[in-house]
């Protein structure tokens, strides 16, 4: 445990944006997941209709600050090549 009052203070906020990110993140990894095992499964019209959603979920997280923009673009366009 910190000692120093400012640390103490910062210990608290990163436990409160820890709870305030973790939503989002699990979102991500969940839309993330379930494409991917379409792809995997070979049923390409329903990961195309899961891709939109999929997007939508790392624009969020970039937005949050979970993910990097490069690395959301990065995966944003894996994602799309894999569905051709």
């Amino acid at each position: 445990m910190p000692i120093i009052k400012s640390s103490i203070k910062r210990a608290k906020q990163n436990d409160v944006r820890r709870e305030r990110r973790q939503p989002y993140k699990t979102r991500l990894k969940t839309a993330t997941k379930n494409f991917l095992d379409l792809v995997k499964a070979g049923k390409k019209e329903e990961a195309a209709k899961l891709l939109p959603i999929t997007f939508k979920t790392i624009d969020t997280a970039t937005k949050k600050h979970i993910l990097h923009r490069n690395t959301a673009d990065r995966r944003k366009s894996r994602f799309s090549k894999l569905l051709k």
